[in-house]
């Protein structure tokens, strides 16, 4: 049987954001596997990882409005897209 780690988040490294209409992205560094992100604002926000070229879109990930999720990615993807409106708080980490 496997232990569910909590998720333990890189303190300090949480970052804001205001998603808009075009798709802009955070930068977070590799190594880190999961992130956090949470929905503050009233619009879904659709999120996807990647390197530094990635863009996000409405067939990506959805965060409802006033809504928290937890986030596994590659360890190599360096930043998150983000995309529709809103305000985001994401903040990488380890665990659920």
């Amino acid at each position: 049987m496997s232990v569910m780690q909590t998720f333990n988040p890189s303190w300090g490294s949480g970052q804001s954001v205001t998603p808009g209409a075009a798709s802009a992205s955070v930068a977070f560094g590799a190594g880190r596997k999961s992130f956090v992100v949470t929905n503050t604002g009233s619009v879904t926000c659709y999120v996807r990882t990647g390197d530094s070229t990635v863009t996000a879109s409405a067939a990506d990930y959805p965060v409802l409005p006033g809504t928290q999720v937890s986030l596994t990615k590659d360890q190599d993807h360096t930043h998150l897209a983000h995309i529709g409106g809103g305000a985001l708080h994401i903040i990488a980490g380890e665990g659920f």
